[in-house]
């Protein structure tokens, strides 16, 4: 609700400029006389006159006479007055005297500063349902919202569904995720959809994904460019993706390209990924320059870049070094081939002598990429910490490395998983790795939960963390990278 009886000329609830107050003319001058004789409409129209001038005492001492006079819309303007210019406790006041007569808008008002300025959640959740039972859509919304936050599940959905289907994009695109994380794939894809079709960006990306997740490309594409046409660098990014894996370079570097525009890092990687297999060395540089500082991958390829193109070893140093001191194997071996030919020494690198964490390199699956990106939006959706997907997808690739080729993983002992059963793959990889069979377990329960979301709560960054320490001493174990 805005300021009851304004005009688009009004400057309320702005900061107002004082000036002198203009003569009376007859028509104002007769609505004076008629609310001194207690015309409470009177009142409330020399309020709102007085509020378009800028007169700010003048519009509370005429809503007052009117509101105490019984005048609803009066009471909502002073609560408006008093949120800006006055008190929490007259503001608080005079809505709650204008939601007493059931007006939904002083309702959700009132609810928003006794849950922000008092946390007084009980009252605002008892004045957003009455708000929301009388039709406010924002009001249902912030009530879901405020389940949400207490653990409500029930009432998160009964309260985002009632906010959903009177027109809220929003709330569509929030049961979306409510499904997803509850395993209900076909409840999120129908208000996904719902909500994308409506023109919402987030929702038509995270249906894409889904799409992509169950591996229906072709529709996945479509929802993809439907985010796209709202500038959704991450469906930019995809759509790259997607052409790239069909041999499509110049639509992807298209995509690519307008992925950078967008906001994507890595996206001016994969620009000058496909620029060099476009054998546009110049174009390649610049993008694997611009994404170099903080991306280890395009850091190295630059490395290569300019060894191959330019002989240029001490720029390539610079940039395998930075790439080797985030982990990159790649860019390791390289550096320790260059030095000696710069006279220098491999023991006078640090990076070499006492090598970060390892860098994950390897190419994503599409379907593991996008589970990763569902289960990172789902945990930040209301602002909660959540992992990088990439540490998603190095979990997931993790263990599809070490499980998916027993030629590569083959225990001293001569046997694989397959030849111990599907069953004991875990007891196989502790005996292979010596890691302990919990921590084992335990990376492919984080796993089967981020590909089959609802059988266990999303993991946390903590949990993230330790699991990805798992995943990097199984590989290191067995000899993988």
């Amino acid at each position: 609700m805005t300021l009851v009886g304004a005009t688009e000329a009004t400057a309320w609830p702005g900061i107002p400029v004082p000036r002198t107050p203009e003569p009376l003319d007859p028509a104002e001058a007769y609505l004076v006389d008629r609310a001194r004789d207690g015309d409470r409409d009177a009142a409330h129209r020399l309020g709102r006159l007085c509020a378009e001038r800028d007169d700010r005492l003048g519009a509370r001492h005429w809503w007052e006479r009117a509101a105490r006079a019984g005048n609803v819309d009066s009471a909502y303007n002073l609560g408006l007055w008093h949120r800006t210019h006055g008190t929490t406790e007259e503001a608080i006041g005079w809505f709650e005297l204008a939601a007493g007569t059931g007006d939904a808008d002083a309702a959700t008002n009132l609810a928003s500063l006794l849950l922000e300025r008092r946390g007084d959640i009980d009252g605002a959740r008892k004045w957003f349902e009455q708000a929301a039972e009388d039709g406010s859509r924002h009001a249902a919304r912030r009530l879901a919202l405020l389940c949400e936050d207490q653990g409500d599940g029930m009432g998160a959905r009964r309260w985002h569904f009632r906010a959903a289907v009177d027109g809220d994009l929003r709330s569509a695109h929030d049961l979306g995720f409510l499904g997803y994380a509850a395993g209900d794939e076909a409840e999120a894809l129908h208000w996904w959809e719902y909500a994308a079709r409506g023109g919402h960006a987030e929702a038509a990306y995270h249906m894409a994904l889904l799409l992509h997740a169950v591996r229906d490309e072709k529709g996945a594409e479509a929802f993809y460019r439907l985010a796209a046409r709202a500038d959704h660098a991450g469906a930019a990014f995809r759509l790259g993706d997607m052409a790239l894996c069909r041999g499509d370079l110049h639509t992807a570097r298209a995509c690519f390209e307008r992925a950078t525009q967008t906001g994507r890092p890595d996206a001016r990687r994969m620009a000058g990924l496909v620029c060099a297999r476009m054998d546009d060395k110049p174009a390649a540089a610049q993008w694997y320059g611009q994404a170099a500082a903080d991306d280890p991958e395009a850091a190295f390829r630059f490395g290569l870049l300019l060894v191959a193109d330019h002989n240029d070893l001490k720029g390539a140093r610079h940039w395998f070094r930075r790439a080797a001191e985030r982990g990159h194997h790649g860019a390791m071996v390289e550096l320790r081939t260059l030095l000696p030919l710069l006279g220098a020494s491999p023991e006078a690198e640090e990076c070499l002598l006492d090598p970060a964490p390892p860098y994950w390199s390897r190419p994503a699956e599409p379907e593991q990429a996008a589970r990763a990106e569902l289960a990172v939006a789902a945990a930040r959706r209301r602002g909660d910490p959540a992992a990088e997907p990439a540490d998603l997808v190095e979990i997931l690739g993790t263990w599809d490395l070490v499980t998916g080729d027993p030629a590569a993983v083959a225990s001293p002992l001569g046997d694989g998983p397959d030849e111990v059963g599907p069953a004991d793959t875990v007891g196989w990889l502790a005996r292979a790795s010596g890691v302990h069979r919990v921590a084992i377990e335990h990376l492919g329960l984080v796993r089967a939960t981020l590909l089959r979301p609802g059988t266990a709560p999303l993991p946390t960054p903590a949990e993230v963390e330790h699991v990805l320490g798992t995943a990097r001493d199984l590989r290191s174990r067995l000899g993988l990278r």
